[in-house]
């Protein structure tokens, strides 16, 4: 098996966040990654060129013995970029190690405007980037937050919270300070949404098939990205998309106006294909559930029956995996349920029917991480892609 040295050992070893100010040391790299390297897709000159924009950085890990023809590519959420996905903030290896370790070709894909992609404020607006509290609250501590709306810690999951990897999940805690470093400045996610869609399909125009991994604020884009190019996304996995469809979600799951129509076309705010055709979003009939199937969910949207089918997202499969103590746990069967109707092949799977309790929303980094990651390879061994 070739070896790595030089310049590709340090590239590894940043690929891997092998860092020194990690609190705990990481694992050495894996014999089984071959290769790693970047590059660049997406983007357009501007300004009379004097600045390129809508670029994404791409990373990649190469496996060694390489399983499967189909490629994984990662995109992380707001305030996100690819360290998600190469270690944890207390060192343990990422799920890009665990799926290069399965023989899968691995790409990781900032969003244009985050991270190594770059940013300038003339082309993408106004960025914004959390407090510490907000992400605490949100992340990796929302059982300590005091009550909201009549709930006992936030949303009604908040209270099962425990699987942060560090002691406390707010300042002060190494680990969460690791995390919130890794914090980044994001635009308005109606910049984005074409801007990633735009990037993910170059950079499958590049590589070929591939499975999308979203998480969040990603979700919606992966849904544009398979819109636009359905001839190479051969699945999707949404980990804790955005949602739910239509409208944000309603107070204590989410800060949305009930009121304020989200995402249009059901999913997203930029265009999907229905059949029967649909040229104006706003004939895309829809009603809500008259009451909500637990207290602790909210009222799902839905099409009006007869519902038309999402045409292009049809025809690949859809994995959407859900924690037991995220704000998400409130919403997510909404979306699953959203895609069944319009004929996708959607399987929902949640952590704690799989005896996996405790996880938020960041459960790529939380204790169970790698159990999570296992989930969806099991999933994407059983849909025989390749």
């Amino acid at each position: 098996m070739a070896s790595i040295r030089g310049w590709r050992g340090l590239a590894m070893a940043a690929a891997l966040g092998l860092s020194m100010a990690a609190p705990v040391q990481a694992a050495a790299p894996s014999p089984a990654i071959a290769d790693v390297g970047t590059f660049f897709v997406g983007g357009h000159y501007a300004e009379g060129g004097k600045v390129m924009t809508g670029q994404a950085h791409v990373l990649y890990l190469t496996p060694a013995k390489r399983r499967h023809k189909t490629a994984l590519v990662f995109i992380p959420g707001a305030g996100q970029t690819i360290t998600n996905f190469l270690s944890t903030p207390d060192g343990r290896p990422g799920w890009a190690k665990q799926f290069v370790d399965q023989g899968w070709a691995v790409y990781l894909m900032d969003q244009p405007g985050r991270g190594a992609s770059g940013y300038d404020e003339k082309a993408y607006g106004p960025a914004n980037r959390q407090p510490p509290d907000f992400v605490a609250k949100r992340f990796t501590a929302p059982q300590d937050f005091p009550p909201q709306d009549g709930q006992p810690q936030g949303w009604p999951q908040a209270r099962l919270h425990d699987q942060w990897p560090g002691t406390t999940g707010r300042p002060g805690d190494p680990i969460f300070d690791q995390f919130y470093a890794s914090q980044v400045s994001s635009t308005g996610g109606g910049v984005s949404a074409k801007l990633v869609a735009d990037a993910g399909a170059a950079l499958l125009d590049r590589i070929g098939p591939a499975v999308i991994v979203t998480h969040s604020q990603s979700g919606a884009f992966g849904w544009a990205i398979g819109e636009a190019r359905p001839d190479l996304v051969k699945a999707i996995v949404a980990v804790e998309p955005s949602g739910p469809p239509f409208f944000g979600a309603p107070p204590p799951w989410g800060d949305s106006d009930p009121d304020k129509l989200s995402r249009p076309w059901g999913l997203t705010t930029t265009p999907l294909t229905y059949d029967p055709p649909l040229a104006d979003p706003a004939d895309l009939a829809r009603v809500q559930e008259a009451a909500p199937e637990h207290p602790d969910l909210v009222r799902c949207w839905r099409q009006a029956e007869p519902a038309r089918r999402l045409a292009n997202l049809s025809r690949f499969p859809v994995m959407i995996l859900m924690s037991e103590a995220s704000y998400h746990a409130g919403y997510d069967h909404c979306t699953a349920r959203y895609l069944t109707q319009a004929g996708v092949k959607t399987d929902l799977v949640r952590m704690a029917d799989h005896g996996l309790h405790g996880d938020g929303h960041m459960l790529m980094l939380e204790k169970h991480s790698a159990e999570a990651a296992k989930l969806i390879e099991t999933w994407l061994d059983g849909r025989k892609l390749d």
